[in-house]
């Protein structure tokens, strides 16, 4: 747990930390959040999540709390202040305190900002020990999903409906039995083909930031990579299955809904992309921190 907060311009202990009961986070789930992944003392991909935290501001009409730069600058002083050096960095940015009125506030309110940080374990070294198992659930989420907003009920939903089950995932699926994404993460399979495969990005799925770096990680290596939807019955036929997100890193699913996929063991591809994505943590590859 973070020893000091962030809250508003001021650094707090947490547990005196609190906020307006006005605030439109509260009120209406009216903001947006980012989370920063810190590896020996490095923010990893920040400049990634700081422009979807920027492009999550633009798509709700809701302006910066202040500049980039500025931002930066109490990210950092809260890994200090809280003595972290692996860890993560949460940010939430809501619209501000107003009279509960669904509109927006006629006369615009400084947004609030709410920073707090914590420790986690450090990065895995054993893919073999790093597996997950998942459920398929609908997808239940609004249809801009590709901002991250702090409305998280149906992902809430389904991590719980996965935890009943035993699972550490939920891959969430359409309408019309596409795939989608992982209650908190990006989703991929190697198909039948040997084809790695992420959906496409689009209001649809959020914009990962792992997945963008892992993409780019993978350009140049000979591996096949296509942002190309695939549905329940493709999943169910691949060869590997994975997913990524800040926390999971490269994460490989060995059984979904309690089947198996394929053998259920590491597979070769994921093994390669594990060790690919820790070198980029590292700071041995394209690292864009």
């Amino acid at each position: 747990m973070s020893r000091i907060a962030y809250v508003n311009g001021a650094y707090v202990p947490q547990r005196d930390a609190s906020v307006n009961i006005e605030d439109r986070g509260y009120q209406f789930g009216d903001g947006i959040y980012e989370v920063v992944h810190i590896h020996n003392g490095r923010f990893i991909d920040e400049k990634l999540h700081l422009d979807r935290l920027e492009r999550s501001l633009r798509e709700m009409a809701l302006p910066m709390p202040m500049s980039r730069a500025a931002l930066r600058l109490i990210i950092a002083e809260m890994v200090r202040r809280n003595r972290i050096t692996e860890g993560l960095v949460y940010m939430q940015i809501t619209r501000g305190v107003a009279r509960r009125d669904h509109a927006f506030p006629k006369n615009p309110v400084p947004p609030a900002l709410v920073m707090t940080a914590k420790r986690v374990q450090d990065y895995p070294t054993n893919v073999d020990a790093w597996t997950g198992t998942a459920i398929t659930h609908p997808d239940l989420r609004w249809d801009r999903r590709d901002i991250k907003t702090i409305n998280l009920l149906p992902n809430c939903m389904a991590r719980q409906a996965a935890r009943e089950k035993g699972a550490m995932e939920a891959i969430l699926y359409d309408d019309k039995g596409m795939v989608t994404e992982g209650a908190a993460t990006s989703f991929w399979i190697v198909d039948e083909h040997g084809v790695i495969r992420c959906p496409p990005l689009g209001h649809a799925i959020l914009p990962g930031c792992t997945r963008a770096a892992l993409l780019a990680e993978l350009d140049g290596t000979g591996l096949v990579v296509e942002d190309r939807a695939f549905s329940l019955d493709e999943m169910k036929r691949a060869r590997e299955a994975f997913i990524t997100s800040a926390t999971s890193f490269v994460k490989p699913i060995v059984k979904i809904d309690g089947v198996p996929v394929a053998d259920g063991k590491v597979g070769p591809v994921v093994r390669q992309l594990f060790e690919i994505f820790a070198r980029h943590v590292s700071g041995g590859l394209k690292n864009a921190a």
